[in-house]
């Protein structure tokens, strides 16, 4: 049986539902979706999508360096967008996270998002 560590940081917007922010299995880690919420205020934090998309991969990045990586450690990231004429936004905000070799990703359109925003990633990491 594997061992869990649940990872958790104020760093990042606290769980809204019945999930922890991060859990880690080895030296895999599973980052929940993450949403454009300032985790100071726990507000969405902009109505723009490209601001939105930046908030997200900061808190993304959040996650990852409480557990102990960083984002050049994704080895997949999920991206849902409510409108995917978005995706050369989101590709160029993500450009200022990731670094090649990219991570693995999918980009997968849907009707809506909890608290009515535009974008939601999730991230897979492998540490060392």
């Amino acid at each position: 049986m594997t061992d869990k560590q649940i990872i958790a940081t104020e760093n990042a917007p606290a769980a809204i539902g019945t999930y922890s922010q991060a859990v880690r299995a080895g030296n895999t880690v599973y980052i929940s979706g993450q949403i454009p919420l300032d985790p100071a205020t726990m507000e969405v934090c902009s109505q723009d999508f490209a601001a939105q998309a930046d908030q997200v991969f900061k808190n993304l990045q959040a996650v990852a360096e409480a557990s102990g990586g960083s984002l050049q450690d994704v080895v997949k990231v999920s991206l849902f967008l409510t409108d995917l004429s978005n995706f050369p936004t989101v590709n160029e905000i993500m450009s200022q996270y990731f670094s090649e070799p990219y991570p693995a990703r999918a980009a997968v359109g849907v009707k809506e998002l909890p608290k009515a925003v535009q974008v939601e990633a999730e991230a897979i990491l492998v540490l060392a």
